[in-house]
């Protein structure tokens, strides 16, 4: 297994910062998607840039030099979105941006794609259990989701 990272967790600085934050999650779902299309890839992406990271609460888990690994959105104590630079994944930086997020909100709820079995073992294993799921993603596309919950410790 690689090396853990060294991650701090700091807001977004914004519009800015989209573009980059866009490429981890392109990077992210190219590797962890495989029942998306690249025209799926490519609606999602325009989705990502236009509506959800300008209306979501959004943290960046950083290397030591600044340098963004990864990104929670959340909308209260729902994540939204987790996302993973491929060449982070499996170095901590997950678990850092979960750590973050239960700090403020003992009670986390999230959705993850029921084709997506690596994010559902991740976040079993962070406590998360199953507790429902739709037969479509939020659009409606036939993506199902798992909605997880997660109690604090």
């Amino acid at each position: 297994m690689p090396s853990s990272l060294t991650v701090l967790v700091r807001p977004s600085t914004g519009a800015d910062e989209h573009p980059a934050l866009a490429g981890i999650w392109r990077s992210a779902v190219v590797a962890t998607h495989a029942f998306l299309t690249r025209e799926d890839v490519d609606h999602y992406e325009a989705r990502i840039l236009d509506s959800y990271l300008p209306r979501h609460d959004v943290h960046v888990a950083v290397d030591p030099d600044d340098r963004p690994l990864g990104f929670i959105g959340l909308d209260g104590h729902h994540i939204d979105m987790l996302f993973v630079h491929d060449d982070a994944r499996g170095r901590g930086v997950g678990r850092a941006l979960l750590a973050w997020a239960a700090e403020r909100h003992p009670v986390l709820t999230l959705d993850v794609n029921e084709q997506n079995p690596s994010a559902r073992g991740f976040y079993a294993a962070q406590g998360f259990e199953e507790t429902g799921r739709s037969p479509v993603d939020g659009q409606g596309r036939p993506f199902p989701l798992v909605h997880m919950r997660r109690a604090a410790a």
